[in-house]
């Protein structure tokens, strides 16, 4: 398995040797805004370095909000400055932002509905280790929990450790932030057309075409139906499995989903 990084603009879009980068990393959670007034400055450089080169990515907010208004304001902003193609969004709250230290979980409940309200991802809670239960993080609802915490694994179940915040990926010089997977979420039902709330069962496929007839081919995009397969949709659509693999980033050609949605063009 690669490495799942998460970046912002400390990071230069730059100093990436985006080629040798992509070979090592399976998934990138891209920051997008520090409160609503600082756009992140690398984020859609990042963007279209990820897409250039077949990275799924997420997205991330670092949460400045005063009260549960300027909540909502937050992410609603952050949503506007989604990359339609993030696979998932997350809320940073890591500091006391709010006046006093019970606004904080209402505020942080309020960034996450408002997001869930308006979009159909799944959306997740990053949070301090530390500031996990003094803060009341433990109460929020989110559809998962990402926390940091070095050298040791966090204290608390969650769904994505951060183990490292100088780590080393080929393809960048400098120190990056790590992540593990540490749930049964698997790094399918992060990158996966699962971000429509319910994880599609994998459909395993065959190198047959047996099931070609059954396929409606759209100009555009496929959406994967049970009974399936990467070979026959190309078939189909006059293409390859290997240029399906390139347009869509599938990394297993055996492996698709029902529910995903295959670039034909």
């Amino acid at each position: 398995m690669g490495y799942i990084v998460d970046i912002s603009h400390h990071q230069p879009n730059n100093k990436f040797n985006w080629s040798t980068f992509a070979k090592n990393v399976d998934l990138l959670i891209i920051r997008v805004q520090y409160g609503s007034t600082t756009i992140d400055r690398e984020y859609k450089k990042h963007v279209a370095s990820a897409k250039g080169h077949g990275i799924p990515f997420g997205h991330y907010a670092y949460a400045r909000f005063i009260n549960v208004e300027d909540a909502k304001q937050e992410a609603k902003d952050f949503l506007a400055r989604a990359d339609k193609d993030a696979k998932f969004l997350v809320v940073d709250v890591e500091e006391q932002t709010t006046k006093t230290k019970a606004e904080m979980l209402p505020a942080t409940q309020a960034f996450i509905d408002y997001l869930q309200a308006h979009d159909h991802r799944p959306i997740g809670l990053y949070t301090g280790h530390h500031f996990y239960e003094p803060y009341n993080m433990n109460k929020v609802k989110a559809d998962f929990l990402w926390i940091p915490r070095y050298p040791l694994k966090p204290k608390y179940a969650c769904d994505l450790w951060q183990y490292s915040e100088s780590g080393s990926v080929p393809g960048y010089t400098g120190k990056l932030d790590l992540n593990r997977l540490n749930s049964n979420k698997s790094l399918t039902w992060f990158i996966g057309e699962a971000v429509i709330k319910k994880v599609s069962k994998p459909v395993k496929t065959s190198s047959t075409n047996s099931n070609i007839s059954n396929i409606k081919a759209t100009n555009t995009v496929h959406t994967v139906k049970s009974g399936d397969t990467l070979s026959a949709i190309a078939h189909k659509n006059n293409s390859t499995v290997a240029k399906l693999q390139s347009l869509n980033g599938i990394k297993n050609p055996n492996l698709i989903y029902v529910g995903q949605k295959i670039k034909l063009k």
